[in-house]
C-alpha cells in the first residue's frame, strides 16, 4: 500500500511507522497527479486540491484531510469514482476558541472593550461556534447565535443575520465555505452585510477567507462601519491583500486552529479513518509535547491566558514578513491549549 502524506502534518511519521505503513511525504501544494498515480491513499490538508486534475487515472481509493474544512475535496468526483473521503470535524475547535478568546481579552485590555457588557454575534454554530458561545458566556457576554440551516430544521435559540447586524458588538464567523445552495457562505460578509451593521462592531474571521469579500471589508473600514478587524483566513491565500493586512488589528497566517492539541487530534482522526478503511492495526496514542514555556498563575486569569497564547505574536510575524505566509504557517511554533497548563474552567 502506498500512502501520500502532506509533510506538514505533525506527529504522523512516527505513528505510521509504528503501524507498519510506508508513506511518501511531500509539501501539500506539491502533491500532484504524477505523485499520486500509484497511490492507494492520501492524507492531506487544505493546500492539496483533490479533484479530477489530481486523481484521474490514479488508483486512490481513500482520502483523509486532517482539517475541519473539506472544500478542497471534490466530493462529487469522489462519489462518482468510489473514493472514500473523510475530514476531521471538531479537531481544532478548542484551538480556534482559544484564538478568539485571546482576541477578546486583547480587545478588553488594549481597546477598552468591556466584555461583560457587550454582545457577541456568532455566525455558524457547529463545533467551533458552540465552544466560542460557551467561552463568551463565561466572560459575561450576551451571546447571539446565527445558524440558518439549523434554524430551518426547527432548532430553537437562533437569530437572523439581520439581528446580528443590529445587535452585535463583536461578530465572529465560523461557517464552512459553500458556493451555492440556499445557505451559500461565499462572500457572506459582503458590502450589503457591512452596510447594515448598526453598532460598529469588531469583525473576526477564522473560518474561510472567501466567506468575506475583501474589497467590501476594506470599504467598511474606510466608512467606519466596523471598529477593527481580526483576520486569520484570507481570500487568495497565500497571496493575501497587503492593504487589508496593514489595516487589521490582528492579522495571522491561517493558524487559529494550529494548537498542538488540535493538530494531534486531527492526525489521530485521520489515522483512525485510514486504519478502519484498510483494516490496519491500532493507531498509537498521539500526545503533543509539553508546553515550551511556563506561565505564572499568580495574577489574574486574563493575564495567564494571554501568557499562554497572545495572537499579537503571530500577527507581528506576518506583518513583518507577509511574503512568508506559507512558511509561517508550515513552521508554526508549538502552542498548547490552557488545559496543558493546569487551567480547567467551566
Amino acid at each position: 500500500m502506498k500512502v501520500i502524506v502532506d509533510d506538514k502534518i505533525p506527529y504522523i511519521r512516527e505513528a505510521l511507522d509504528a503501524m507498519g505503513v510506508d508513506a511518501v511525504y511531500a509539501p501539500g501544494a506539491h502533491i500532484d497527479a504524477a505523485l499520486v498515480r500509484d497511490a492507494d491513499a492520501l492524507i492531506v490538508r487544505t493546500r492539496t486540491r483533490c479533484d479530477a486534475h489530481l486523481l484521474d487515472g490514479s488508483r486512490v481509493q481513500f482520502i483523509a484531510t486532517a482539517t475541519i474544512g473539506y472544500d478542497h475535496i471534490d466530493t462529487a468526483y469522489c462519489a462518482a469514482h468510489n473514493i472514500y473521503w473523510t475530514n476531521a470535524p471538531g479537531c481544532n475547535a478548542a484551538s480556534v476558541c482559544q484564538y478568539v478568546q485571546s482576541v477578546l481579552l486583547l480587545l478588553q485590555r488594549e481597546q477598552g472593550f468591556p466584555l461583560a457588557s457587550s454582545t457577541i454575534g456568532i455566525v455558524g454554530v457547529g463545533h467551533v461556534g458552540t465552544l466560542v458561545a460557551r467561552m463568551a458566556a463565561t466572560w459575561g457576554m450576551r451571546v447571539l447565535l446565527c445558524d440558518p440551516p439549523r434554524a430551518q430544521q426547527g432548532e430553537e435559540g437562533f437569530v437572523s443575520l439581520s439581528e446580528i447586524a443590529r445587535e452585535a458588538d463583536v461578530i465572529t464567523i465560523h461557517t464552512p465555505l459553500t458556493h451555492d445552495g440556499p445557505y451559500r457562505t461565499w462572500h457572506l460578509a459582503d458590502s450589503d452585510f457591512f452596510a447594515h451593521l448598526e453598532r460598529k462592531p469588531y469583525f473576526i474571521n477564522t473560518s474561510r477567507g472567501e466567506t468575506t469579500d475583501t474589497a467590501a471589508l476594506l470599504q467598511a473600514l474606510d466608512a467606519g462601519h466596523i471598529a477593527q478587524c481580526i483576520i486569520d483566513v484570507w481570500e487568495h491565500e497565500p497571496g493575501i491583500d497587503l492593504t487589508l493586512l496593514d489595516r487589521c488589528y490582528i492579522g495571522t497566517p491561517h493558524i487559529a486552529g494550529y494548537s498542538a492539541d488540535g493538530k494531534a487530534t486531527a492526525t489521530r482522526m485521520s489515522l483512525e479513518a485510514l486504519a478502519q478503511h484498510f483494516g490496519l492495526g491500532v493507531v498509537p496514542e498521539i500526545v503533543p509535547p509539553a508546553p515550551t514555556h511556563s506561565v505564572s498563575l499568580d495574577g489574574d486569569i486574563e493575564s495567564a491566558l494571554l501568557q499562554i497564547y497572545n495572537p499579537h505574536d503571530d500577527s507581528n510575524a506576518l506583518k513583518a514578513r507577509p511574503e512568508d505566509f506559507e512558511w509561517l504557517r508550515g513552521n508554526y511554533p508549538h502552542r498548547r491549549e490552557e488545559t496543558a497548563y493546569g487551567i480547567h474552567r467551566e
